[in-house]
C-alpha cells in the first residue's frame, strides 16, 4: 500500500550527504568533505578452446581489481594524522588499517556501509592556496585497500 509508512524509505533514493567515515585508533569518525572511488572491477579474461570449432572466444571473469578511495576534508590547526599515517611507510611497510565509511539517514542510522579492507594511504594532496580566495583549506588524500564489502543493514 502507498499509505504504508513501514515502506515510505523504500520508495525514495538516498541522499549522500550525510556520510561518517571510521578510520579506528585515534582516527574515528573524521568529517569528511568528499569521498570517492569506492569501485570494484572484475577483469575480463577471453579464452578459446583449441578444439573450439568456432573462430572466437568465450569470456570468463578473471581478478577482482580495486580502485583508490579519495577523501577531501578541511585543515584543522595541529592536525597532522594523515601525514603522520602516510610518514609511517618505509620499504614495504604500512600500518594498514579497516577503514569504514557508513551513509547515514536523517537519524544517524546507518543505511549503507562500505569496509575497505587493509587501507592504506597512496597519496596526500594539500590544499591550493590563494590570497584572494575565500574558501576552506581542504587537504586531499588517497587510500588503497585490499577488499571492498558493502553491507545494507535494511536488506532483507
Amino acid at each position: 500500500m502507498a499509505d504504508d509508512e513501514s515502506n515510505a524509505g523504500s520508495i525514495w533514493p538516498l541522499p549522500k550527504f550525510r556520510f561518517s567515515v571510521d578510520f579506528g585508533t585515534e582516527l574515528t569518525n573524521i568529517g569528511f568533505q568528499e569521498v570517492s572511488g569506492m569501485d570494484k572491477e572484475v577483469q575480463v579474461i577471453e579464452y578459446r578452446a583449441s578444439n573450439n570449432p568456432l573462430f572466437s572466444t568465450i569470456k570468463m571473469p578473471g581478478i577482482v581489481k580495486h580502485g583508490n578511495v579519495t577523501m577531501k576534508r578541511g585543515i584543522f590547526v595541529g592536525d597532522m594524522t594523515f601525514w603522520n599515517w602516510i610518514n609511517q611507510i618505509k620499504m614495504n611497510t604500512i600500518a594498514r588499517r579497516t577503514v569504514i565509511i557508513r551513509l547515514l539517514d536523517e537519524n544517524n542510522q546507518v543505511t549503507m556501509q562500505w569496509t575497505l579492507s587493509n587501507a592504506w594511504p597512496t597519496k596526500i594532496t594539500s590544499t591550493d592556496l590563494k590570497s584572494e580566495g575565500n574558501e576552506v583549506a581542504v587537504d586531499s588524500i588517497e587510500i588503497a585497500y585490499e577488499s571492498l564489502q558493502i553491507t545494507n543493514p535494511h536488506h532483507v
